[in-house]
């Protein structure tokens, strides 16, 4: 069931998720991403359609919450931990789908340093998600 703190959670791990993908794909690795995936299908920034980027961000959050919210975790770093299962396992998922359907990796490594990126803004979205719902108390 959902509930009013998997609704938190999954927003605040959206907004989390959106903005770090921004800061960490759209700043920080841009050069790398341009240089080691094809463009052919990319488009152009000013040509984004950020409400289903918000729509993607927030259903993965929501995905993390739920998962959160079954176990009954409390601690934020059991959140971060799940976090970073649900999204080394999911960027295994896509990228190894990805490289095997599509030519949008340039090199087998491309797909190695996308799993670390992804398993590691998950485990950031999990610790925000754990800690909305909790209503940020302190972890136990």
């Amino acid at each position: 069931m959902i509930t009013k703190k998997v609704l938190i959670g999954s927003i605040a791990g959206g907004l989390v998720y959106f903005l770090l993908g921004w800061v960490v794909y759209g700043i920080l690795m841009k050069d790398y991403c341009a240089a080691n995936f094809s463009q052919d299908g990319m488009r152009k920034e000013e040509e984004m359609i950020l409400w289903a980027m918000g729509v993607g961000n927030i259903a993965f959050a929501m995905i993390i919450a739920l998962a959160i919210n079954w176990t009954n975790s409390k601690s934020i770093l059991d959140g971060a931990k799940i976090g970073a299962l649900i999204g080394f396992l999911f960027a295994i998922s896509i990228d190894f789908s990805f490289y095997a359907m599509t030519t949008m990796y340039k090199s087998m490594s491309v797909i190695f340093v996308d799993i670390v990126v992804a398993t590691v803004m998950a485990g950031i979205v999990g610790l925000v998600v754990c800690w909305a719902m909790c209503f940020g108390k302190k972890a136990e």
